[in-house]
């Protein structure tokens, strides 16, 4: 194991990166076979890594594309969702959820969090329903599943969709069943700092073979064949186009890299867990720092470790951010709420107070993290912050 991380923005003073992608030789050794192929996109390696994905997730079927932005596009394409409705999403998430809601023309109406694990209310999700909503898209924050019972109950009682946003959650289990089981699509990242990478990437999994089949359209252009297809009998440009498509393919290198990295995600996401647990036991006792709720441990992907600082300790967040950094350590804050960006301020709507999320954008921190981390660089985190107490 390495001792030392280089820091992704080229910064010497940087002891502690906050997250170092976990790319190893057999990777590359797999990204080298993928470039000797003919068949660059749209291929077998993406169709391998389609059904390793579906067993490793328990779905029926699995779609790989650009991005999760993308997955969570043509979930809400899928579905129906346009103009003149309306998609509840969390406060406190990626500018990406809410923006894949408006790019189908529909409104994004932010629900606010729970104080405990940040996923979205559910109370609030309940004072944010109108005639005009649609579908809810819980984000299984940070890698902690939201109540996906409570959240199927009040979906089937107001006749509501649910669209998965899991790209913090590969791995994360909800009463033994793997998230974006529950909805009727489920949206992963691949991006550098996710708990798998392939550098760019992302996959819809449904139940719903008519959904897998629009999507797997839709992500080509919405032509109805492969590129497989297309050249294996026939002419190949005898295709057809049943409806307006995207270039959102998943091409044959980012492919290979993601199925690789398949294999060893139980193991990356452990290190994950034992970092998270390390941190835990040696950041109790200090007093003003609290941690997220985690009911069920071995089922969270442990994506994030987020600290709430508290009035009783001796700084403010932005103040601890700033000694840290100072220190060498990098830190970072997930997320600021929409509401707070001005273009979502005349883009989206509230209907329910979001005091909960306001309170905890002063409080959280999010701590280096990543499979590869140090016990060196642990500690050094850990006594910065009770050096600072």
């Amino acid at each position: 194991m390495k001792k030392n991380h280089s820091d992704a923005f080229e910064n010497n003073s940087i002891k502690v990166p906050f997250v170092v992608p976990n790319i190893e030789n057999s990777d590359k050794k797999a990204i080298e076979i993928a470039l000797k192929s003919n068949l660059l996109t749209d291929g077998p390696i993406l169709r391998k890594f389609e059904k390793e994905f579906c067993k490793f997730t328990g779905s029926k079927y699995a779609i790989g594309v650009s991005n999760a932005t993308s997955a969570l596009h043509l979930s809400l394409k899928s579905l129906g969702i346009k103009k003149g409705d309306e998609v509840i999403i969390p406060n406190i998430t990626f500018v990406a959820t809410a923006n894949a809601v408006l790019y189908v023309g529909a409104t994004p109406v932010l629900a606010d969090v729970n104080y405990d694990d940040i996923n979205i209310s559910i109370k609030s999700i309940e004072e944010n329903i109108s005639k005009k909503t649609k579908a809810i898209i819980p984000v299984h924050f940070a890698g902690k599943s939201c109540n996906m019972s409570a959240m199927k109950r009040l979906a089937k009682k107001n006749n509501l969709e649910i669209i998965e946003d899991c790209a913090h959650a590969l791995g994360t289990k909800f009463n033994k069943t793997h998230v974006g089981n529950f909805g009727k699509t489920g949206c992963f990242s691949f991006y550098p700092t996710k708990n798998l990478t392939t550098f760019e990437g992302g996959m819809v999994i449904t139940n719903s073979a008519k959904i897998a089949t629009k999507i797997r359209s839709m992500r080509n252009h919405g032509i109805n064949k492969s590129l497989k297809e297309r050249f294996s009998t026939g002419y190949p440009w005898d295709f057809d186009v049943s409806e307006l498509g995207y270039n959102f393919r998943l091409d044959e290198i980012r492919s290979s890299l993601g199925l690789n990295q398949l294999k060893r995600l139980k193991q990356m996401n452990k290190l994950r867990q034992d970092a998270s647990s390390y941190y835990k036991k040696q950041l109790k006792s200090l007093n003003g720092i609290e941690f997220l709720t985690d009911k069920s441990p071995k089922d969270n992907s442990c994506h994030l470790f987020i600290i709430k600082i508290l009035e009783s300790f001796n700084i403010t967040r932005n103040e601890l951010f700033k000694y840290l950094l100072k220190n060498g350590i990098r830190t970072s804050v997930h997320y600021k709420p929409l509401n707070k960006f001005n273009f979502y301020k005349s883009k989206s709507k509230v209907h329910s107070s979001l005091k909960v999320s306001e309170k905890l954008y002063s409080e959280i921190l999010s701590l280096p993290l990543f499979p590869q981390i140090t016990k060196r660089e642990l500690d050094l985190v850990i006594n910065s912050l009770k050096q600072k107490q």
